[in-house]
């Protein structure tokens, strides 16, 4: 699917025609399921092609139901579970059990949902993931990708919470994960792909930095994508010297969290540009939407929309399909060799 030329649309905003239908985990997030009902309520009356699959208790997914008129209500179903992964829970064992989020996962693979949200545990949602849906060949650390409103456009930053540990090829994999979800999924002609450090100056960073710096400067991008070389933190939220910001979990963990606080204290998000509290995860043979444990209502439901949006482009497949090279197919790998963390 070619990506449309120019500045993309607000990621929160789902763009396209086309019935879509998200599961969404009713019991994930700090202050669920209280917020999650609201933010579904919200996604439902702003897309009158979207369908929901509510996973949790029925009790909760009648607070939905039961706020729609009759038309809405027709567009949503429900799978009841009881169980939900606390975020001190171990990821592997809590995702291996019958859980909200591994039932959302299932219906995905099943084909009875297009997509999933959830806003609980990273690590327990990552591994539900990568156990259901498998991974892209070639991927070993999946990435979750947020998009931020920048004074120059939306910035793509990634990984923001995937994979702690910075290694070279990591850092190399995700700059071409990065650069193709932002030409398919937001439209950006030719991204520009920075890797962040503490300075601009070849040779700047920690060792992992210095050794990745090279390998991006000759290393083949999509999407006519080209590496700009080192880019520091004020360049995320400037959005002048690239489009797609490269890092590790870890730092992009904090630094994501960081603008949020910087984007309360002066009283909101810039307009449009992002959805910076739902990050896409890509490497995994699905369309995964990881909220943020604090989302609030609007959070929710621009992690619905930004679920649907993906899904009506087809960012996945096409994703996929850039970085193998040809059409995708069915050669995920399932095994829980992966990283992944409990923020």
């Amino acid at each position: 699917m070619a990506a449309d030329a120019g500045r993309p649309a607000p990621a929160g905003v789902a763009t396209g025609p086309g019935t879509v239908r998200i599961a969404v985990d009713l019991l994930g997030g700090d202050d669920a399921p209280a917020v999650v009902v609201d933010g579904a309520l919200r996604a439902m009356r702003a897309d009158p092609d979207l369908h929901l699959l509510l996973v949790g208790p029925a009790e909760t997914a009648a607070e939905v139901t039961d706020a729609l008129d009759p038309a809405q209500r027709a567009r949503v179903a429900v799978r009841p579970v009881r169980d939900a992964v606390a975020m001190t829970e171990n990821p592997t064992r809590a995702a291996r059990a019958h859980s909200t989020v591994r039932a959302a996962v299932a219906a995905v693979r099943a084909g009875t949902a297009d997509a999933l949200v959830s806003a609980g545990s990273t690590g327990a949602t990552v591994t539900a993931a990568v156990l259901g849906l498998g991974r892209w060949p070639g991927v070993r650390h999946p990435a979750l990708v947020a998009t931020l409103p920048a004074v120059e456009g939306p910035v793509v930053l990634l990984d923001v919470g995937g994979a702690l540990e910075a290694h070279p090829a990591t850092l190399s994999r995700h700059a071409v994960l990065g650069a193709a979800y932002a030409a398919v999924a937001h439209a950006i002609t030719a991204p520009r792909v920075g890797l962040l450090s503490v300075g601009t100056e070849a040779g700047k960073g920690d060792r992992a930095r210095r050794a990745a710096d090279p390998l991006l400067a000759v290393g083949p991008l999509p999407c006519d994508a080209r590496y700009v070389g080192l880019v520091e933190g004020y360049d995320v939220t400037l959005g002048a010297r690239a489009d797609v910001v490269v890092t590790d979990g870890f730092t992009g963990n904090v630094l994501l969290k960081a603008i949020e606080g910087a984007y309360a204290m002066a009283g909101g998000a810039p307009a449009g540009g992002g959805a910076p509290r739902a990050a896409a995860l890509l490497g995994i043979s699905g369309t995964v939407v990881v909220c943020h444990g604090a989302a609030r209502a609007d959070d929710i439901a621009s992690g619905i929309a930004l679920a649907a949006h993906l899904w009506r482009r087809g960012a996945t497949d096409t994703v996929s399909a850039l970085l193998a090279g040809d059409g995708p197919g069915d050669r995920t790998d399932r095994t829980t060799d992966t990283e992944v963390t409990a923020s």
